[in-house]
């Protein structure tokens, strides 16, 4: 190891070990304002007098993901009950966890391929973002080397028979998807799909700081998906929120620079712990302020699908990568998503195969 790298390495673990300090500090102050995260009671009506628009939907799921988006302004997340069915969060969650499996072997046989597989939390112990492909078969499909030779190895099958990614996002974004109404009314069909990928967390991974996952906007350039694909519990590591930290007084307050001041605005938050079920989702606007929490179960990882589309209304740089392959990147909006997701209900095995493997 060079001189150069292994000063590098230490300063990535002094980082590292600062982050984590603080994170308990941060925790310290919240406990006393934490609480559960719930699910509203909304109702999807329609108000005398108002009616929608020319070309707007005015089905009974689009009124109440109106009511849902009027939440989602409010208090900048919102979870909502059953979005996915047990039975496909249980294919998706043991296709993510072997699509896990093939990417450590990839990578522990060429460490260059990290970026291959991996987002932006490659390089924290026990925790990773996955960035997924949208062929069938997922990583089996990359045609690499490596990776092949690794799946000779396991014995896997080389294609898998069914298309888990694309039949999870046909019951959340198909044309009668649970979140396809929420989305077309937050960012329309042209929002551009931003991220695609499963967080995983594993015992001993530790606590995040708080944060929001980009700069300051004054309009909302992303909404994100953390959908369980198991129960998390609080032993889990599961996201804390606190409510209403999108805005711009609360982005004054946390990036002042002033530690006082930040706590302060912490002892004074309303945070909420979003224990899930299998199945339920938060959806969150991605200024709000979040952490993940420690995952300090025996033997319990954490497994979300995460997806996320972007505002049209909100141009240039968002100053974040989001955890995508890099050839999805300004690939597809909604409408492109939501076009695979008919062919793939008409009988299409790999709907998204015009896109690729999302490698370049």
């Amino acid at each position: 190891m060079s001189v150069s790298q292994e000063a590098r390495n230490l300063l990535y673990q002094d980082q590292q070990e600062a982050m984590l300090r603080r994170s308990l500090v941060e925790e310290e102050l919240l406990k006393p304002r934490t609480s559960l995260l719930q699910a509203p009671k909304l109702k999807a009506t329609i108000q005398s007098g108002t009616g929608f628009a020319a070309g707007q939907k005015s089905t009974p799921d689009a009124r109440l993901a109106a009511e849902q988006a009027k939440v989602m302004k409010k208090d900048g997340v919102i979870l909502i009950e059953n979005v996915l069915t047990p039975e496909t969060a249980d294919q998706l969650r043991a296709y993510v966890l072997d699509q896990q499996q093939l990417a450590l072997a990839a990578t522990q046989a060429n460490p260059s391929k990290a970026r291959s597989f991996y987002g932006v939390e490659q390089a924290r112990a026990n925790r990773c973002d996955l960035q997924l492909s949208l062929l069938r078969g997922g990583y089996k499909a990359d045609g690499d080397h490596d990776l092949e030779s690794a799946i000779m190895l396991e014995g896997n099958n080389p294609i898998a028979e069914s298309h888990v990614l694309a039949d999870a996002l046909q019951e959340l974004l198909g044309e009668k998807g649970t979140l396809r109404d929420l989305y077309e009314t937050l960012v329309t069909l042209q929002g551009e799909l931003y991220e695609l990928a499963a967080v995983v967390t594993h015992p001993g991974s530790q606590r995040q700081i708080i944060h929001p996952d980009l700069p300051f906007q004054k309009t909302a350039p992303l909404y994100v998906v953390f959908l369980a694909l198991q129960d998390v519990t609080e032993e889990m590591g599961p996201t804390s929120f606190l409510l209403k930290t999108h805005t711009a007084s609360q982005n004054t307050k946390f990036s002042s620079g002033d530690v006082e001041v930040k706590n302060a605005q912490l002892s004074e938050s309303d945070c909420r712990l979003s224990c899930l079920k299998k199945g339920d989702c938060v959806v969150f606007d991605a200024r709000i302020l979040h952490c993940g929490n420690a995952n300090v179960s025996v033997d319990k990882p954490r497994a979300l699908f995460n997806f996320s589309f972007r505002n049209p209304k909100v141009e240039g740089s968002l100053g974040y990568e989001g955890s995508i392959r890099p050839g999805y990147c300004e690939a597809m909006s909604l409408a492109d998503v939501g076009a695979a997701l008919v062919a793939h209900k008409k009988g299409d095995p790999d709907p998204f195969r015009k896109y690729g493997s999302g490698l370049l």
